[in-house]
């Protein structure tokens, strides 16, 4: 089992910045690739940005070049260093681990992220 818990959400202005954190617990150790979700209102939850194990990542076309994912192994830490944000940007983030050998998927509970124009 793994716990993951978000922080960092918030209400900025467009342009602005914010840092979402990923917090695991639990059998970290069997954690293969994390991601950031974000579903807003009557939407679809969406892919943001994915790391591999081997700290691959890859990024959905509306927030490259403005999105990184990284992780900090020593903390069980995952991050989403959002830049130049967009009002289209506000949504409800989700925390993802999926785990060795079967894939399985854990979420967080999500954290908000409101742009204003």
């Amino acid at each position: 089992q793994v716990q993951l818990v978000e922080s960092g959400g918030g209400l900025v202005q467009a342009g602005g910045s914010l840092r979402l954190s990923c917090a695991a617990s639990g059998s970290t150790f069997n954690i293969r690739s994390n991601g950031w979700y974000r579903q807003a209102p009557g939407k679809q939850r969406e892919l943001v940005a994915g790391i591999g194990s081997s700290d691959s990542t890859n990024y959905a076309d509306s927030v490259k070049g403005r999105f990184t994912i990284s992780r900090d192994n020593a903390k069980n830490t995952v991050y989403l260093t959002m830049n130049s944000l967009k009002p289209e940007d506000t949504a409800v983030y989700y925390c993802n681990a999926r785990t060795r050998p079967y894939g399985s998927e854990y979420w967080g509970q999500g954290t908000q992220v409101t742009v204003s124009s």
